[in-house]
């Protein structure tokens, strides 16, 4: 089990006596970089709060290093939610919210050691933050945000990171700088592992992707595994497939528009007019 960080054998999962995952069967290897994807409502978040071991399992098996889930001892995980589920009303700062990640390891006091905010100090500097320290959470872009709670996951010195939607709502160059970010913690031996509806982007930067919508529909590089028939599985609808120059680029079939603005029968008499006049 040592070059194994997760285990799913045979996992169902759900909320209130409804399944949502079944019959997960996946693996991780430590220093992986996943990405998982699928439709809202697919599973994606409840794959990764089982994990974290927040969503109890129905049946089957969920192991992290080799322990399991429920048990009370549990390997170091950083997790980083989605930010809409983030309540921005609540008055913290900063450095507040990064050093909440140590709480559960500051020992007896309920207040963060030397050792503790040193280690935020560097953290901050290391992600462009010290110039926000002091000020309230809400107060900072999508972006800025983004990076505080990836912070806060980071100053429990996981070996495995999991991320919920971490490039929601932050614009192109933001993704692309948090997917950076990614990939260089990963270089450094960070397992990780993400949700996010950002097709192009995993094909871009990520080696597997694992597609999901109930179950697991395909699992494998961009390459094998952003297909026609893949997609169609998983999100239940066309889309189109273009590889390019070792590129893959994903994008929705452009047929729904035309059927919309275009509907068959009048596209068919343009047609028949243009004929027509030809003749």
């Amino acid at each position: 089990m040592n070059d194994e960080i997760i285990r799913l054998s045979g996992m169902c999962a759900g909320y209130e006596g409804r399944t949502v995952l079944n019959e997960i069967n996946l693996v991780i290897r430590p220093g992986e970089f996943v990405g998982i994807v699928g439709p809202s409502g697919s599973g994606k978040t409840t794959l990764m709060k089982v994990i974290l071991g927040a969503v109890p399992v129905s049946r089957g098996e969920a192991l992290v290093e080799g322990t399991s889930v429920s048990a009370r001892r549990r390997p170091s995980v950083g997790y980083v939610p989605q930010l809409e589920t983030i309540d921005w009303n609540f008055p913290v700062t900063v450095e507040e919210v990064v050093l909440m990640g140590r709480a559960m390891h500051s020992g007896p006091w309920p207040w963060p050691r030397r050792r503790d905010r040193e280690e935020m100090g560097e953290l901050l500097a290391r992600l462009g933050l010290t110039a926000y320290r002091h000020q309230h959470i809400r107060n900072l872009s999508g972006g800025q945000q983004q990076r505080v709670f990836l912070a806060r996951a980071l100053i429990r010195n996981p070996r495995l990171l999991i991320l919920d939607e971490p490039t929601s709502g932050v614009d192109m160059k933001t993704r692309d700088d948090i997917l950076h970010l990614l990939i260089e913690l990963n270089r450094t031996g960070v397992t990780v592992l993400i949700s996010t509806h950002e097709l192009n982007a995993l094909a871009a930067h990520l080696p597997r992707v694992v597609c999901i919508n109930g179950g697991i529909v395909a699992d494998g590089p961009p390459s094998k595994v952003f297909t026609t028939e893949a997609l169609r599985r998983t999100y239940g609808g066309e889309m189109v497939v273009v590889h390019q120059d070792g590129m893959v680029l994903v994008a929705d079939s452009p047929h729904l528009f035309d059927e919309l603005h275009h509907p068959p029968e009048t596209a068919a008499r343009a047609e028949a007019e243009r004929e027509t006049v030809a003749v």
